[in-house]
């Protein structure tokens, strides 16, 4: 007879899923694999300042931090810390899902 179980949920009162677009880790010094999520994009300047011609914002003159044209901001959001062990299986799980919606997305290229 084919035993079955029951997988509850349990989330946290301020679960929040994030979005993520890249992540940074690798290997601890215990083995264990490391990722830290973040989320890429341009940064917020400090300050912008502006002249000011008969009492209207006139032209850009100047930004803190100056190097923001130069500077990418890697927001790091959250991380987790897994076993091998455990990084291969959601290793699979993720292929799988990405199977299928690389199925579904070729599927809606199909001429009708």
């Amino acid at each position: 007879m084919t035993k079955k179980i029951e997988f509850k949920y349990i989330f946290e009162k301020d679960y929040n899923p994030k979005y993520v677009n890249g992540a940074f880790g690798g290997m601890s010094p215990t083995g264990e694999m490391v990722v830290n999520f973040y989320l890429e994009r341009m940064p917020l300047p400090y300050s912008d300042f502006h002249d000011v011609k008969e009492g209207q914002v006139g032209d850009l003159t100047g930004r803190e931090p100056e190097d923001y044209d130069s500077t990418i901001v890697r927001y790091i959001q959250n991380g987790i810390v897994l076993s091998l062990e455990h990084a291969k299986a959601i290793h699979n799980w993720l292929g799988l899902h990405i199977a299928e919606a690389e199925r579904i997305e070729a599927q809606k290229k199909l001429p009708r």
